[in-house]
């Protein structure tokens, strides 16, 4: 049966989970707490946003760890009153089920609205031409940051910059549609768990050398 789920080292392992008829219902989500567990999402004040609404998804209970060994530092920014701020932005439904939407730190902050980068990269996915895609943030002088990705593209396929524009203009806010965008003749790079390597793309990945 199918089934997802949502977890942390810092909790010990699985915050949530879903499968057979609540998966197909709501495939998006990747479930309710367990038991174990009371989840919130919350401003960036700390305090909780009304159902439905996006914030930072915070997690507590007996599984959450109570600090890390060594670094008050990092325990002070990561945990209040026993509440583990995850790090994801997520919005809670009127079911209590999960939703995912970004990391925070991957937000685009864009003249004050905020563009999650995992939404504008799942509809550049739906391109048929891609293959790969990674958005982040490009420093801008007058809005505070700009849109970027770094797109690659399935083997023999062509693509524009501005038949992609098109494609998302479709789809999605314009706000969201990268101003900056890289067609690279390799693999995105990753790190170890398959994840992206932001941090080094924005590193070497020029705004003048986009298209």
């Amino acid at each position: 049966r199918p089934n997802t789920g949502y977890g942390m080292t810092e909790t010990c392992g699985i915050i949530t989970s879903v499968s057979a008829d609540f998966f197909v219902d709501k495939p998006a989500s990747c479930g309710p707490a367990m038991p174990s567990f009371e989840v919130k999402c919350v401003d960036d004040d700390g305090n909780a946003v009304p159902v439905g609404e996006i914030g930072e998804l915070w997690v507590k209970g007996a599984p959450v760890i109570k600090g890390y060994i060594n670094r008050p530092e990092a325990t002070a920014e990561s945990i209040t009153d026993g509440w583990l701020h995850t790090g994801d932005v997520a919005r809670i439904d009127e079911d209590g089920f999960i939703f995912i939407v970004d990391r925070k730190k991957d937000m685009v902050l864009r003249g004050g609205e905020n563009v999650y980068c995992a939404e504008v990269e799942a509809n550049i996915f739906r391109h048929p031409s891609v293959a790969e895609a990674c958005v982040f943030g490009v420093p801008d002088p007058r809005l505070g940051e700009e849109v970027g990705a770094a797109v690659v593209l399935r083997p023999g396929e062509t693509l524009t910059p501005e038949a992609l524009r098109e494609h998302l203009a479709g789809i999605s806010a314009k706000h969201k549609i990268p101003r900056y965008v890289w067609f690279l003749n390799e693999a995105i790079p990753r790190n170890a768990s398959g994840k992206f390597l932001k941090r080094q793309l924005r590193e070497t990945l020029k705004p003048e050398a986009a298209v």
